[in-house]
């Protein structure tokens, strides 16, 4: 029996799953190349700056049990100090785009409502009732909430900072996620109890940090579309800031005048 013609048969069908491979092998791989695409963009340059700073396309904003109620047993920071450090994280996540998750116990109880101003500065807040748990991180839902943002850098304000943020906080760093705990933006009912919660935050890996930390680390330049409206919020966290911007607008006037 004469094997020629099945050994040519062989060697072109050897040669045909070569072609494919090879093709495979070239060709990306479609939901590689989606992946790639939806992948933000790193915000470390290529200098290394920013290496160790917040990431704003990794960031989720959690403001938690910021409720009328609870803020008038707040002692360690001034009331009016402490909202408008809240209403400056909330202005910062609209103009930067940042995510943002709220969340309250028991709103319907002695400790009020939260407080109307988040909703007002970042309309984009997801708010996520609770069953009446202290801590967020008990409620599956707020859990559920947070990981579908698909965000691993939690920026955590709320009142108290002993509980109601120190609890998720520590929490939200055993389970992987990086944590930031904004601390003038949170609120205690006195300077031991606070104190004694940075401690802890140390000590369990979640980084204390300021709003203007969170401001600057997120602004990065004034080499961007958004320079102005970001310019605005460094009058909340620093209202003296705000008077060195009038005076040296002022004196641009006044130059200008002159000529």
């Amino acid at each position: 029996m004469n094997s020629r013609p099945a050994l040519n048969v062989l060697k072109r069908a050897f040669r045909c799953l070569v072609a494919v491979l090879a093709m495979g092998i070239l060709l990306p791989n479609p939901s590689a190349t989606a992946q790639t695409a939806a992948t933000p963009p790193s915000s470390v340059l290529p200098t290394g700056g920013g290496q160790t700073l917040l990431d704003v396309n990794d960031s989720l904003i959690l403001l938690l049990d910021h409720q009328t109620g609870l803020l008038q047993t707040v002692k360690d920071i001034g009331i009016s100090e402490l909202r408008s450090n809240t209403v400056m994280l909330a202005k910062l996540a609209t103009i930067l785009k940042i995510p943002v998750i709220t969340s309250a116990s028991e709103p319907n109880g002695p400790n009020g409502p939260l407080m109307p101003e988040i909703q007002q500065f970042a309309p984009h807040a997801v708010y996520v009732p609770r069953k009446g748990e202290v801590n967020a991180w008990d409620n599956e839902d707020f859990v559920k909430a947070v990981r579908a943002t698909g965000r691993k850098t939690l920026i955590i304000a709320g009142v108290w900072t002993s509980v109601c943020v120190m609890f998720p906080a520590l929490d939200a760093k055993a389970a992987g996620f990086k944590v930031y705990a904004v601390i003038d933006a949170s609120g205690d009912p006195g300077q031991l109890a606070s104190q004694a919660t940075i401690a802890r935050f140390v000590q369990g890996g979640v980084i204390p940090t300021s709003t203007n930390a969170v401001l600057s680390e997120t602004h990065r330049t004034w080499n961007r579309p958004e320079a102005a409206e970001i310019a605005k919020l460094y009058a909340l966290v620093a209202p003296n800031f705000q008077a060195v911007a009038e005076s040296y607008q002022k004196a641009q006037d006044v130059a200008k005048q002159t000529k």
